[in-house]
């Protein structure tokens, strides 16, 4: 077997996968029908697989009535007919490939199981000579839900010893296949495509025609389905715990969590943020609030607290779905007192229902009759870290639901968090829950007491409501949201449709959004990890929120809006979502206010954007923290009154948006004045000095470009080149607005005072700003005085163990020539056409080689690998693309634990899009010109250009070509 492979176990159906008696059952129904009259032919037979006695019986009579007695009596005739063909099986009616698998299942020690809805199925075994083979059987008078329900199989692994996950079961029903699906195993599904097909869109399974010629690699590939979909971790490591929540953050755009345990575990960094909550806080000003904890849910066994830290875990499987959303872990617990449990936990964060989350929890006793006692809860004493941000303002309960209403303690900000909780017993019956009044922490709880192979499901459902949201007419705004959540909890499907519902927007996201590679897995898997955490964090639906630089993943950064998001997340959802980029982008409209304040706070006109951004838009980065390696030193963060160049990114996204999709609308009420007022700012803070010729020059001084590792540098290429194009982008935009709208136009120039005077003046600058670049080398100088700063010897670069900012300290690496990230190489890539090839090539043999990339910044790798495809070394941009791939899933940097490198996330998009495809726009229109890695055999994906879908697909064709395929959609 594979290492840590998946599959432990196997479990096979009986009726038409071990042997036909199918055709049995068929026979003595159609005898049944034709004695009474009824139509019943193989067509109707075909719904009556693997389904009880009872529901088969009803698909018999169709609208006929029929008393209890009468349905008993009926049933009870098929039951002789049927059992009386059974003397005719033997060890011969075995099923083609049958033996042969069993042969090969126990030659690799791997133990199997028959789980049949059949009352007669241990006869059939004994009758077909493979009793004894078993490792256990499981029938219709094992449990009382049968099939779809998920109660057979996993009363059929506890038998076999082995966790319910590692199981693969062998179907021919489409309900067995629900049911091996719902139960947490893998399936195989036997028989033709059609009987499936009400299937299609859930949970992936593998199928074939039958078992003829199968082999335990089929068996292996069949029990991982979903292997480029699918995160996995295969045990519990307390080191990785914090990188490992972060990993499995899920979101729907308005609220996410951290993926830690649904009981808790010592040390966790639990969280989950919604977008607008915010409350103050002391050095960095603001921060996203910790909301009361939703997912709460324990588990005791006969008195005993399941949780990770206490008993023994004998197998632990955790994996986020990509392709539907699902958190799943599955645990195989030994308590304290022997006891032995096989729990599965599953959540999402419903993307259709942005308010809704949803956790389940499947519970089977394994080795002993128990007793199981849940509580689900709300916990509302919860802090970001060690700080408070909630006063507590009410709560309530009834039977099967309660609330939490809080308020932050600052800005008060309030919410009401509901949640319902639905169970149902071995039994079939419905469990009923009761209320628990503690305060500030609101449960519901409820027991059951299990035999051995038993199984209690458990449902919670979610809703949050905000005072951000709106509020019906005539209520008050507290008892409205109160109102609003319980109602919304109330109303949300159970959790079976709900499921399906957040799976299939889910799969509508992702025909659009994702990107498809083939010839290497990692690869496959890591761009998908990185799309799906910034659709978690990107806003559907909300034009005053953004996308912080570590998502709603982390306490890093505390949920500040950087120009992460404007030059490495929006072009992905620029490209593939528009409307949500247009939310974002927005958010930058809606908080000109603050940028205005800052302009005015430091002596200029217009709209200087802050470097970190909160709810105003007003300057939030802290101006001292406590050192890394001494927390009794301050240093000085100058990042928020020196790197300017955000204002200037901001004006590229929006001009980006506006090419791309056309969207003269936005550019018209909202872009114009985003890109004009910066100008204003821009105009003013480049200083006019006298240059060497005696002409007038402007000058940017004093400010940090891209690469953090210096400071206080004088005309910083990067800074100088976006300040230029956005003051030349101003004029343009401005021209475009008179011409098309006079009207908005002369509104926004007296709203904005513009004057022929000033307009003058950005001319001046375009023509005359510094900006160091040789004219016969090609060289661009990173800032004045760069290279007669000190040299690093190369040989460190390749050996350093650690960030060259540590090794060197912050002083030291100001005076040297080491990079934090692109800078130069990163302006080279946001204007790639505008560069020559001798200018491109230059520069990356310059910078390339003195860039930090293993430790510097996360945001570097994804511009090296798309820069290093525009100098044609696409294998060496796929290491650079895999360092950024890598960020959060390996933790190269070991910093994954404060949350997402969002930058990276979308940056991985751009490296592999904009990069490895070459899409870029023409004035023909969009141009793909690959540039793949060598193992690389395809790359396809999606975009939109100006309200039209494109499909994109490049294989590598015979001789090292490409065949390539850009088509408008219909």
């Amino acid at each position: 077997m594979p290492p840590n492979h998946s599959l432990r176990a196997v479990i096979f159906d009986l009726d038409g996968v071990i042997t036909d008696t199918a055709e049995y059952h068929y026979q003595a129904w159609q005898r049944l029908a034709d004695e009474e009259g009824l139509p019943f032919d193989r067509a109707a037979n075909e719904r009556c697989r693997g389904v009880t006695r009872r529901d088969s019986l009803l698909i018999v009579l169709g609208d006929r009535q029929e008393t209890e007695a009468r349905q008993a009596e009926l049933m009870a005739r098929k039951q002789r007919y049927y059992e009386a063909s059974l003397d005719k099986i033997g060890p011969d009616d075995l099923l083609p490939g049958v033996a042969d698998l069993l042969d090969q299942l126990d030659d690799a020690n791997i133990p199997y199981a028959v789980a049949s809805a059949s009352k007669n199925a241990r006869a059939v075994c004994e009758r077909l000579g493979i009793a004894g083979r078993l490792g256990t059987l499981a029938d219709g008078h094992s449990v009382a839900r049968q099939k779809p329900y998920p109660d057979l199989f996993r009363f059929a692994a506890a038998g076999l010893g082995v966790p319910a996950a590692r199981c693969l079961v062998v179907e021919d029903a489409a309900a067995g296949v629900a049911a091996a699906l719902a139960a947490g195993m893998a399936a195989l599904a036997l028989g033709p495509a059609e009987r499936f097909d009400e299937l299609a869109g859930g949970d992936p399974f593998t199928r074939r025609d039958d078992l003829r010629g199968i082999t335990l690699d089929e068996l292996y590939a069949a029990a991982d389905p979903a292997s480029g979909w699918r995160v996995v971790e295969n045990a519990f490591d307390p080191a990785t715990q914090h990188h490992m929540e972060t990993v499995f953050t899920q979101g729907n755009g308005r609220f996410a969590s951290r993926g830690s345990f649904e009981e808790g575990y010592p040390g966790e960094s639990a969280l989950t943020f919604v977008h607008g909550i915010w409350d103050d806080m002391p050095i960095a000003f603001t921060t996203l609030v910790n909301m009361p904890h939703w997912f709460h849910l324990t588990v005791h066994l006969d008195g005993e607290e399941f949780r990770l830290d206490r008993g023994e875990v004998l197998d632990f499987r955790r994996y986020v779905d990509l392709h539907r959303g699902l958190l799943r872990r599955d645990v195989l617990w030994r308590a304290p007192n022997g006891k032995v449990i096989d729990l599965q936990f599953e959540r999402f964060h419903a993307y259709h229902a942005e308010h809704v989350g949803a956790v389940r929890l499947l519970a089977t006793a394994v080795s002993h009759p128990c007793r199981i006692d849940v509580r689900a809860g709300i916990d509302g004493h919860v802090a970001n870290k060690d700080l408070l941000h909630w006063h507590l303002a009410g709560q309530g309960g009834e039977p099967d639901r309660v609330w939490l209403r809080a308020r932050t303690r600052h800005t008060a900000r309030e919410v009401v968090v509901a949640a319902r909780v639905a169970a149902e017993l071995p039994s079939g019956e419905a469990a009923r829950p009761a209320a628990d009044a503690c305060p500030g922490f609101p449960a519901l709880a409820l027991a059951a007491d299990l035999e051995p192979g038993q199984t209690l499901q458990v449902d919670k459902l979610v809703a949050i409501a905000t005072d951000r949201d709106p509020t019906r007419r005539g209520a008050s705004h507290a008892d409205d949201m109160v109102a609003r959540a319980l109602a919304e909890v109330a109303e949300t499907p159970a959790y079976d449709r709900l499921r399906r519902d957040h799976a299939t927007a889910w799969e509508r996201v992702w025909r659009r959004g994702d990107v498809v590679i083939e010839g290497d897995d990692e690869a496959q898997l890591a761009t998908r990890f990185n799309l799906f955490q910034l659709l978690a964090a990107a806003p559907q639906h909300d034009d005053r929120v953004s996308i912080g630089a570590k998502a709603l993943s982390g306490y890093g950064y505390y949920g500040h809006v950087f120009w992460d998001t404007e030059i490495f997340m929006l072009p992905y959802l620029i490209y593939t979502y528009p409307q949500t980029a247009r939310n974002m982008l927005l958010y930058r409209y809606h908080t000109l206010g603050g940028a205005r304040r800052k302009a005015a706070a430091n002596g200029y006109p217009g709209a200087q954007f802050a470097w970190e951004s909160a709810e105003t838009g007003d300057e939030v980065t802290p101006r001292w923290v406590p050192h890394f390696a001494d927390p009794t030193r301050l240093v000085r963060i100058w990042t928020g009154d020196i790197q300017i160049h955000i204002t200037a990114d901001i004006a590229y996204a929006v001009r980006q948006y506006w090419q791309i999709t056309g969207d003269d609308a936005f550019m018209r009420d909202y872009g114009a004045e985003i890109v004009l007022d910066g100008a204003r700012f821009w105009a003013a803070r480049a200083e006019p000095e006298t240059g060497t010729d005696g002409q007038t020059v402007y000058a940017i001084r004093d400010v940090i470009g891209p690469d953090e590792y210096h400071d206080h540098v004088d005309n910083n290429a990067f800074t100088n080149y976006m300040c230029r194009w956005h003051l030349q982008t101003a004029l343009a935009v401005y021209d475009w607005l008179r011409v098309e709208h006079p009207t908005q136009a002369a509104e926004l120039a007296g709203r904005l005072a513009l004057s022929p005077g000033e307009l003058q003046q950005w001319q001046n600058v375009i023509q005359n700003m510094h900006f160091a670049y040789s004219r016969d080398t090609g060289l661009i100088e990173q800032f004045e005085g760069f290279f007669e700063r000190e040299a690093v010897d190369p040989e460190l670069f390749r050996t350093a163990d650690r960030s060259l900012q540590v090794i060197f300290g912050i002083e030291g690496a100001n005076e040297r020539q080491v990079l934090k990230q692109a800078d130069v190489i990163m302006l080279l890539c946001l204007f790639r056409d505008a560069f020559d090839r001798r200018t491109w090539q230059t520069n990356w043999d310059a910078y390339m080689p003195i860039t930090d990339h293993h430790f510097g910044s996360s945001l570097g790798p994804a511009f090296h690998a798309w820069a290093a495809c525009e100098v044609d070394l696409p294998q060496e941009a796929y290491q650079h693309f895999m360092l950024a791939a890598r960020a959060d899933l390996r933790n190269p940097r070991g910093n994954a634990g404060d949350g997402i490198h969002a930058a990276s996330t979308g940056g991985v998009w751009q490296a592999a899009v904009f990069g490895f495809a070459g899409l870029r726009p023409t004035d023909d229109g969009m141009a793909v010109r690959p540039r793949l890695p060598r193992h690389w055999r395809r790359l396809a994906f999606r975009y939109t250009y100006r309200d039209q879908n494109y499909s994109v697909d490049i294989r590598r064709g015979e001789g090292g070509g490409y065949r390539i395929d850009n088509i408008a959609e219909k």
